[in-house]
């Protein structure tokens, strides 16, 4: 049963990392699937399978080789001297992403609780630190409170939806995407969301080190994610076209079933952004300490306020700049993943 709980911390982390801020938003959901009409269901399947098989792979690579941080990952994919500099691009990308996920957080505050902006960049901050400081045992803790509720509350979503008119239009809707873009989308998204969360997945799994607690892991969690894909694509499909006026489609839908709904929302929106920003970061500083005679707590604290002084001058930029070209860049890392041949996960045990 220890093993078990294990697997259970491990599935709940892989998918508090990869399903971030966008899956609540329903931005991501929209973007990568629900455009694609009844083609999304399909495409949700795909990306659950990559997610399965290539985040098991991330993490029984890390414990095998005794990687430290994505750097060594890298390496082994890249060899030394291109590994060191795609690591130098993931660093600065994830710096980047992390001062928007600060923003999206300070954003929160100000829109949704009456508080100033920088209010909540200080809180956020302040909150990250002190979980910081312990370690990967503070991002497992924090992962297998916030994913049940996040589950929880797709589900009563998926539930109103599925007592309204046109809860079965995923299966029939029309669109005018191309097959090309509806055929590659599956791939751009599971491989730039396990790139990002190789920052913690590689370190997770050389920490954990059980082979099969880190196989069930993984299967747990790519299909946990699956789901959850699936349900918000059922739930948007439903509202189409009309949702893709908003541009936070879940909200307009939140908002339908009550107001105690919504404030669950708000919540949510912030713990996801709180969990991908803590666990980006406990990355970052495992990357850096390679690199800088530092402690983990100089470290933690400088990263902080580097996303504070970014997160002034607004996403937008950041977005438009670092996601496209950290999505090439991504497509190049999961081919090299898939056919590594260090090793063959199998089915869990």
């Amino acid at each position: 049963m220890k093993r078990w709980g294990r697997s259970l911390q491990i599935a709940f982390t892989f998918i508090g990392t990869v399903v971030g801020a966008g899956f609540a938003t329903g931005r991501e959901v929209m973007q990568f699937f629900t455009r694609f009409g009844h083609w999304g269901g399909l495409m949700i399947a795909a990306s659950t399978i990559l997610f399965v098989w290539l985040g098991a792979k991330m993490m029984l690579l890390a414990a095998d080789l005794k990687m430290r941080s994505y750097e060594d990952l890298n390496k082994h994919l890249f060899g030394d001297r291109m590994g060191t500099w795609v690591s130098h691009l993931m660093l600065i990308v994830l710096l980047g992403v992390n001062a928007v996920m600060l923003a999206g957080a300070g954003s929160i505050f100000s829109e949704h609780l009456s508080l100033s902006y920088q209010t909540g960049l200080l809180f956020t901050m302040f909150v990250c630190f002190l979980l910081l400081r312990k370690g990967m045992n503070a991002i497992l803790t924090v992962n297998t409170i916030v994913v049940p509720v996040m589950i929880a509350f797709t589900a009563v979503l998926v539930v109103h939806t599925l007592q309204a008119p046109g809860s079965d239009r995923w299966l029939s809707l029309e669109t005018d995407q191309s097959p090309w873009a509806a055929w590659m989308s599956p791939f751009l998204y599971a491989a730039f969301n396990l790139s990002m969360a190789q920052a913690v997945l590689v370190p997770l799994g050389a920490s954990v080190a059980d082979p099969v607690v880190l196989r069930r892991g993984a299967w747990l969690g790519g299909l946990g994610i699956g789901a959850m894909l699936l349900a918000g694509h059922v739930t948007l499909s439903s509202r189409m076209p009309g949702v893709q006026q908003f541009d936070i489609p879940m909200g307009g839908i939140a908002r339908e079933v009550g107001p105690w709904v919504h404030y669950i929302y708000v919540f949510l929106i912030f713990m996801e952004i709180f969990t991908t920003l803590v666990a980006d970061i406990y990355g970052l500083t495992l990357q850096l300490q390679e690199r800088l005679n530092v402690t983990k707590a100089w470290l933690t604290f400088g990263v902080l306020m580097f996303c504070f002084a970014a997160g002034q001058f607004g996403f937008g930029p950041l977005l438009s700049t670092l996601y496209p070209l950290f999505g090439m860049l991504s497509l190049g890392w999961m081919l090299l993943i898939g056919r590594d041949r260090k090793l063959r996960p199998r089915s869990p045990s």
